[in-house]
């Protein structure tokens, strides 16, 4: 699913009182992920109940090998994202 089909999506299950636009609810949706990609890497965890957790998770500098030449390389520490589901997302996965 695209961002757009997912803003439709959203759009279409909103009450009749919230009802926002879709350019409204665009900027909302920008802004809640740039706030929790912020939140991710600031506090490095981000937990919402009954969905997931959010994670920093940072691999420490190592050894490799390129496996075009098996030449040994360095490769650098990095972060990346981690998502574990809640117990209730799992549920209704299964």
């Amino acid at each position: 699913m695209k961002k757009n089909d997912f803003i439709k999506e959203v759009l279409a299950n909103l009450p009749e009182d919230l009802k926002l636009s879709q350019k409204s609810l665009n900027e909302l949706l920008d802004i809640t992920f740039e706030t929790l990609t912020d939140v991710v890497v600031k506090e490095e965890k981000f937990a919402y109940p009954g969905f997931g957790t959010f994670s920093l998770k940072k691999r420490a500098a190592r050894d490799g090998i390129n496996p075009k030449n098996k030449e040994k390389i360095k490769i650098k520490a990095s972060k990346s994202i981690g998502f574990k589901p809640s117990t209730k997302l799992k549920e209704k996965l299964n």
